[in-house]
């Protein structure tokens, strides 16, 4: 796997006065060595550069930090092959480039196929001010700002500012540190192999610092000191080299007294990770302890600092489980065990229907004896009766005098009384009615035939669909018409006349008014300049023998002035012109799987391209 090595040029760099901080990075391809850059004014004086980037690894990203003058300034980006950092084109990644000035980005290299340079021309300027409060004893204190704006109003309190310790201070507003201020970071590896090119960005006020395991560790530890209460960023970043490594890695940070500010444990699978997180060096705060603080209680304890409201005072039973939590007169808030007998529930009113001999506790949920008919399928049914009584049967049927059936026997009507309902009664003719009770005299006969007015045999007389509907197919009917259509029964005067003849454009005799091809026809002239199918052509993809010297070659002689190897993909003549004697199956050149010409290369696949056009695929194993 490849490893990703980032080149910081950090710490801070002294930069001459109205001189403007610069970094500058480069994302090498893996022709590292290949890749130079300069700085010049307008005049095309060198003021900077960075070269000899051949020691580092493939696609190594490398960081410089320059201080440049104001003014109109030019960026060159070199490659001295001639493919920029088009490192793609060979199967590898492309690199990209970018300079920075005043966190603006002035110059970003989008496009790796630059060939042998990429110019940028850009204007170096100074850096705004940071306006702000530099006074650190100020809760408005900037630690970025250069420049005083005034905003200092708060002064410092220092106290502890947590509301959930013990000891919270509502008036202080910072809180109070300790001394030491060393952190410790911890990077893990599941598999021992290091990052391989991730790293870990740790950032507080304008420090920034960057971590990766070596290539042989599972863990290191890290002393970093934060020396100030700003937030510290933690940023995870994972390269594409390194993105199946990701899953394996992990971080913690550890504060001066012991404690977990930070941890992620593998598997790590976010592919980018931002944290920001506050840090103080420790502080002067105490924890909470809970307990009874009442020396009133029976539960009372004299070390606890904050009184969580577990006081009790009254011993007694103090589960509703037990006959004695409702006997006992008072609601005790401490078990002594006294809870002896279980408490059971129920009617205890022995004239209750559901009186129970064994509760010894009422729950008021008696129920009186109510007689009635309690089978539910008989006519007086009552739903709340609990005692039986007499039961009337049910009689269904209709009990609504004015409807068609009518039952004077019924006592239970059946939802099923149907009204009068007049029409054709003959199941035999078109309109039946099944609906109707009674005849009305309407009854029409069926009539069969097609009812869709917008097909070809629609029979207007018709009531009946008997699918035999055939519907318009619009279309040339004439069976010796190029558009001839055998299942149209209704001509629309769109025949077309059939026009034989040559429709290859390139042919000699291409008939433009022909639509039917006769392939016999057409004529090919070959004119000096050849293709496949003419006699010169060597049957491949990219060589051929061409003519180019003068018109008597193009007589299809085997001149020895007018034949050399064209090579169409490259755009090359390919050897020494040729006697048509010496036309012949000869090797031309060996190339790679990029088709790049090559020598004879064991235990790797290459194509040889022979002068009769063939093109054989070896694989020589030593």
């Amino acid at each position: 796997m490849k490893k990703l090595l980032i080149l910081l040029l950090l710490p801070i760099f002294s930069f001459a006065q109205n001189c403007v901080p610069t970094t500058i990075v480069i994302n090498l391809d893996q022709y590292q060595g290949e890749t130079y850059w300069t700085v010049k004014d307008t005049t095309g004086n060198v003021l900077t550069y960075g070269d000899n980037y051949s020691s580092q690894p493939d696609y190594a990203s490398v960081i410089e930090q320059r201080c440049l003058p104001q003014g109109d300034l030019i960026f060159t980006i070199y490659d001295t092959y001639g493919d920029g950092l088009n490192g793609a084109l060979w199967g590898g990644l492309n690199g990209s480039y970018y300079l920075i000035q005043c966190n603006d980005t002035l110059v970003y290299g989008t496009n790796a196929a630059f060939g042998n340079d990429s110019i940028h021309v850009f204007v170096s300027d100074a850096c705004p001010p940071v306006m702000g409060c530099m006074d650190p004893s100020y809760v408005e204190f900037n630690h970025l700002a250069d420049t005083d704006d005034g905003s200092c109003s708060t002064l410092k309190v220092l106290g502890c500012t947590d509301s959930t310790m013990y000891n919270y201070d509502p008036q202080a507003n910072t809180m109070a540190l300790v001394n030491n201020c060393d952190y410790v970071l911890t990077l893990y590896d599941l598999i021992g192999d290091g990052w391989v090119g991730s790293y870990l960005e740790v950032t507080q006020d304008t420090n920034a610092y960057y971590y990766w395991i070596d290539t042989t560790a599972y863990t290191q530890d890290f002393i970093i000191n934060l020396n100030s209460p700003q937030p510290v960023t933690f940023k995870f970043s994972v390269t594409q080299q390194a993105s199946l490594t990701a899953p394996h890695c992990g971080f913690k940070l550890t504060n001066p007294l012991g404690m977990t500010i930070i941890e992620v444990l593998p598997p790590f699978i976010q592919p980018m990770f931002n944290y920001t997180v506050s840090t103080y060096c420790g502080n002067l705060c105490i924890d909470k302890t809970f307990g009874c603080m009442d020396p009133l209680a029976i539960n009372y304890i004299d070390t606890v600092n904050t009184d969580d409201g577990s006081c009790y005072y009254l011993p007694g039973c103090t589960n509703s489980s037990y006959l004695e939590y409702y006997t006992q007169g008072f609601t005790a808030d401490y078990n002594n065990g006294d809870c002896q007998t279980e408490a059971i529930w129920g009617c205890t009113d022995s004239t209750a229907f559901n009186y129970d001999a064994i509760a010894n506790i009422d729950n008021g949920g008696c129920i009186p004896v109510i007689l009635g008919c309690m089978e539910s399928l008989a006519f007086n049914f009552n739903v709340l009766a609990n005692t039986p009584d007499t039961c009337v049967p049910l009689i269904y049927g209709c009990t609504d005098p004015t409807q068609f059936n009518f039952s004077s026997i019924a006592n239970t009507d059946d939802g099923g009384c149907e009204p009068y309902v007049f029409g054709c009664t003959d199941s035999i003719m078109f309109n039946y009615n099944p609906l109707a009770n009674s005849d009305n005299n309407t009854c029409i006969p069926f009539i069969s035939g097609c009812t869709d007015p917008s097909m070809l045999n629609y029979n207007p007389e018709a009531n009946t669909e008997d699918f035999s509907c055939i519907a318009y197919i619009y279309g040339c009917m004439d069976n010796t018409a190029l558009n001839y259509d055998p299942l149209a029964n209704t001509d629309n005067s769109s025949c077309i006349e059939v026009v034989m003849g040559c429709l290859d454009p390139e042919a000699y005799n291409y008939e433009s008014t022909a639509n039917v091809n006769d392939s016999l026809s057409c004529l090919y002239n070959a004119n000096c300049v050849t293709g496949a199918g003419n006699p010169y052509w060597l049957n491949d993809e990219c060589y051929a023998w061409v003519i180019s010297v003068d018109d008597y070659c193009c007589e299809n002689e085997w001149d020895t002035i007018c034949q050399a190897t064209y090579d169409y993909c490259d755009g090359t003549w390919v050897g020494p012109l040729l006697t048509r004697t010496q036309a012949k199956k000869e090797l031309i050149m060996i190339t790679d799987l990029l088709g790049r010409p090559t020598k004879e290369i064991k235990n790797q696949l290459l194509f040889y391209i022979y002068s009769d056009g063939s093109v054989e695929k070896k694989l020589i194993k030593q």
